[in-house]
């Protein structure tokens, strides 16, 4: 391996920079008290579930975890194309591995935010030296940079990213839990040249380790594979033969090696045959195995399902969040060569809301055929192949790598949400009597239902959100409640659901066993389904309006309900 006092003069300009997260724009120290920390804050999130984990227990479990993922990840690191775990995956079948069953599920549904703390909380971020100069380097030589990261929680290093006004620094941003495979993966590297636009032998990579970060940059034949020495560096799990161009002891050597070469190669840019490099990879995460069986030390009781379209809030199409969201990603996909308005985008999402409907369709009459999942569309579906499809590839790409952040921000752009009136009364009702809430949706983007849940101000009432887009079946599949009813420990013949779809969350109510079936008008359903619904003994009630539920949820804990419409 070269040192940054050997000379560069074989190194080649690039036209793109590809950057890791930690050890190369960041270093990470860990924190003392950090898992303590952890581990209480996570509970605290499960406070409104009634589960009273034992804290030293969930903490052994997650201890155990992290150790056993360092090994998982030391040994993907030997496969050629490794895929990354989900959060589902990493929270449930490592972090609480231990646990009983309704604490594992809980855990698994609230993933997103588990390892959000997990990457906060264990450990310190320092922006390393010489990252402001090698992005104003950049800049100045009219390279462009992205960053192309294993990582459990992309959506936290956003945000610290932002925190240090780093945020539009890049003109991409690709994390491995976002698109499902992880470095040595030669196409995450792939990926992100495409989003730059720039052949991935055109750019150069600059990581902290030999295993992932040298191994990943040779198999996807990036111009350059250099190394900004880190802690990691010179212990590799295992031997590795594959060889750094550089190694630098900050991301100064970087900026003094782009200097170098650019002083070379005063007379003309060296310009390297572009050639198709490795695909990236289609994502080949596996289906969450379900839930264990559930021990006996813990009693079953009520909860309350609710659907959150729809239930918990009320919409209305927002065409000016349409339009500043459609503008925000032609911003981000267009460039001097390749434009694109916010006309095209617009366009594009609504040919792809349609495809959307279809594809919906389709699955819920596989499923209701045959039993098949009634799978969900996932982000990466939507925004690389329904919204891309006519794009150039290089907005593809971005389209792909930034998809579930896209999804979130559509979510909350498409529609103005108003908290409709005796949500949080019921959900105050429920609380104090130690009935768990839940929120069981269908839904592109988790993360946005439960955004605008906070925004209604319902964080201390709401016990736990199960997701169609994070467990990957929609309703009525009954495999989304079913996990919602392991989470909460939940007897169904105790137990609500109260939604405003008869043939989705009635049918799902219905075939899982919940005993008061409500449907609510005013959202999506009309009178005349609902009352068909409950004719048909789908639906056990049928409400004009969620003001009326607090009164009917006190009615119905007092005595068994009959059935009627208020």
């Amino acid at each position: 391996m070269e040192t940054e006092s050997h000379t560069t003069g074989r190194l080649l300009s690039p036209r793109g920079l590809l950057l890791d997260f930690g050890g190369v724009v960041f270093l990470t120290a860990k924190r003392a008290g950090g898992v303590t920390d952890w581990v209480r804050s996570v509970l605290a999130r499960l406070d409104l579930l009634g589960l009273a984990p034992d804290e030293d227990q969930v903490a052994a479990s997650f201890v155990s975890g992290l150790a056993a993922l360092k090994h998982w990840k030391h040994a993907a690191s030997r496969r050629p194309e490794p895929r990354e775990l989900s959060h589902r995956e990493i929270v449930a079948d490592f972090l609480a591995s231990d646990l009983e069953a309704p604490l594992r599920a809980a855990l698994a549904a609230d993933a997103d935010e588990v390892l959000r703390l997990q990457t906060s909380m264990l450990s310190d971020h320092t922006l390393r030296p010489g990252v402001r100069e090698l992005l104003d380097s950049a800049d100045r030589l009219g390279i462009g940079v992205g960053i192309v990261s294993n990582a459990h929680s992309g959506e936290s290093h956003r945000a610290l990213l932002r925190r240090h006004g780093l945020q539009e620094r890049f003109a991409v941003q690709v994390y491995s839990d976002e698109v499902g495979i992880r470095k040595p993966h030669p196409g995450i590297l792939v990926l992100g040249a495409e989003a730059l636009g720039i052949p991935i032998q055109q750019c150069w990579y600059v990581g902290d380790t030999l295993d992932r970060d040298v191994v990943a940059g040779r198999r996807a034949g990036a111009g350059a594979v250099l190394v900004t020495r880190s802690q990691h560096t010179d212990s590799p799990p295992f031997a590795v033969t594959a060889d750094a161009d550089l190694v630098c002891e900050d991301p100064r050597g970087v900026v003094a090696a782009l200097d170098a070469t650019v002083a070379a190669e005063t007379e003309h840019r060296h310009e390297v045959p572009a050639g198709p490099g490795p695909a990236p990879a289609s994502d080949p995460r596996s289906e969450h195995a379900g839930p264990r069986p559930v021990t006996a030390s813990l009693r079953r009781r009520a909860a309350v399902f609710l659907d959150h379209g729809g239930v918990i809030s009320g919409s209305s199409r927002d065409e000016v969040g349409r339009a500043a969201f459609a503008q925000r990603v032609a911003d981000r996909l267009s460039s001097s060569a390749e434009p694109v308005s916010a006309e095209q985008i617009a366009t594009a999402i609504e040919r792809a809301l349609g495809e959307y409907a279809e594809l919906k369709a389709r699955n819920r009459r596989l499923h209701e055929a045959s039993g098949a999942p009634n799978a969900e569309v996932d982000p990466r579906m939507f925004w690389d192949d329904l919204v891309g499809a006519g794009l150039p590839p290089r907005m593809r790409a971005v389209l792909r790598a930034e998809c579930v952040g896209l999804a979130q921000e559509w979510g909350r752009a498409k529609s103005r949400r108003v908290l409709r009136p005796g949500i949080r009364e019921l959900a105050l009702m429920c609380r104090d009597e130690g009935v768990p809430v839940v929120v069981v949706s269908n839904t592109a983007s988790g993360r946005a239902v439960r955004a605008e849940c906070r925004g209604h101000g319902l964080d201390d009432v709401i016990a736990a959100y199960i997701c169609s887009d994070e467990v990957g079946v929609r309703k009525p599949d009954p495999r989304i409640l079913q996990e919602a009813i392991t989470l909460a420990h939940a007897d169904p013949a105790q137990s609500w659901f109260v939604g405003d779809r008869p043939q989705n969350d009635a049918l799902v109510a219905r075939r899982c066993g919940i005993a008061h079936r409500v449907l609510v008008l005013g959202g999506t359903a009309n009178r005349t389904d609902a009352e068909a619904a409950l004719d048909a003994g789908d639906a056990t009630a049928v409400v004009a309006d969620t003001a009326d539920l607090p009164d009917l949820y006190r009615r119905t804990r007092a005595v068994t309900f009959a059935g009627a419409i208020t």
